[in-house]
């Protein structure tokens, strides 16, 4: 999957820029139906309210990384280093592509308990990607480190999400080098043969 423009719909794109710009609490339905065109009433016959508006954009964000990283998966087969390097690829190419969505994570204590754990349930199967993968690495000899694949798997997870936070479009490293870069980081994690 090489398509990293996936289109929001206008109410979710002028939400994701108005939480992106004054955070999930400043962030009003009367604004974000205004910059819309549209009446509150209008906007809530398509959300019940500015937490399923959350919840949307996150769900949309993490469809996004799962399509990448399983089609990466896919891709790999089953060689160890081949699916965790894929899957860090994919993850750092999404950070890189969709900064804003990814900034959506710091608003995840907006969340309600019950969509915090569909939330966290999405990023933990992300992160049980990774962590099988440096399992299966380990057992056949390619990853040496005497980490717990689950340290190795939430190391290299949290520095791929860093990503969002310095990359710049037409800085000096385009999203593939940066991508190159952060798999050679995380294989050296790993100790890989």
């Amino acid at each position: 999957m090489s398509d990293w423009n996936v289109e929001l719909s206008p109410i979710l794109a002028v939400s994701l820029d108005q939480i992106v710009r004054h955070g999930y609490d400043a962030t009003s339905v009367r604004k974000i139906a205004g910059e819309v065109g549209v009446t509150v009433p209008a906007l809530y016959y398509h959300f019940e309210n500015k937490q399923a508006i959350l919840m949307a954009l996150l769900d949309h964000a993490m469809r996004i990384v799962t399509s990448h990283v399983d089609a990466a998966l896919e891709k790999a087969g089953s060689d160890p280093a081949a699916r965790l390097s894929g899957a860090v690829e994919a993850i750092v190419l999404y950070m890189a592509h969709h900064r804003d969505l990814a900034f959506l994570d710091s608003e995840r204590r907006s969340l309600t308990p019950v969509n915090l754990a569909r939330y966290v349930a999405h990023r933990d199967r992300i992160e049980g990607l990774l962590r099988d993968s440096i399992a299966d690495g380990r057992r056949a000899g390619t990853f040496r480190t005497p980490l717990s694949p689950a340290a190795c798997g939430r190391a290299i997870l949290s520095m791929c999400q860093g990503v969002a936070g310095w990359f710049q479009p037409g800085g000096p490293q385009t999203a593939e080098e940066a991508a190159a870069d952060y798999v050679r980081i995380a294989l050296a994690v790993v100790q890989s043969a």
